[in-house]
């Protein structure tokens, strides 16, 4: 899908230390999410991974399944020297609106603050298509706006106009373990298919 946030785009903010959005570890609200998952063997794949994280914190919690997509190669690799036995073959450079798979769960941190505002609606219907039947598309995503971005915000109301169609329970509630930074501007949301 075309976007002027293009890999060319995101290796220069990599290139430039401009990561603002990469706290440097996984995010309370996934870690604790994460937490409580009892199947080890689910199928997971985090889209816009970025520096991967909440990957990394799967991969040493025992979880065996877990796939990476990112526009850009400069934090896979990143991700690959700070885990170097994490299988190559999950690690995937590319576009998410070109891949095709089927997951058991998604996890949202960074990618759809990231994307253009007017590709929302087909980021829904992608995971959505990545999805096995009652499958989940689950993660954080802001709750307020910004001058520019991306980031991009939005609000919850905007967020259910998006996955309603797709999904057939949507739940976005406020964050309440969010990073300091970030509390009162995040909610939690869990979309199932």
């Amino acid at each position: 899908m075309e976007s002027i946030l293009n890999e060319n785009y995101w290796d220069q903010r990599y290139q430039n230390n401009e990561t603002g959005w990469d706290i440097g570890t996984i995010s309370t609200p996934l870690k604790d999410y994460i937490d409580q998952l009892k199947d080890k063997s689910i199928k997971i794949l985090i889209p816009g991974c970025g520096n991967a994280h909440e990957a990394e914190y799967l991969y040493h919690s025992g979880f065996t399944n877990v796939y990476v997509i990112d526009l850009s190669k400069i934090p896979l690799d990143n991700f690959s020297s700070r885990v170097p036995e994490f299988p190559k073959s999950h690690l995937i450079q590319g576009d998410l609106f070109d891949y095709t798979g089927q997951f058991d769960l998604i996890l949202e941190q960074t990618i759809f603050c990231a994307i253009e505002p007017k590709l929302r609606n087909a980021y829904a219907k992608k995971a959505a298509e990545l999805l096995t039947p009652n499958g989940k598309l689950t993660g954080v995503l802001f709750n307020r706006e910004f001058v520019e971005g991306p980031p991009f915000g939005g609000n919850t109301d905007e967020y259910k106009s998006y996955f309603n169609i797709y999904f057939s329970n949507v739940s976005i509630e406020p964050c309440y373990n969010s990073i300091k930074p970030r509390e009162g501007s995040e909610v939690f949301m869990i979309c199932k298919k």
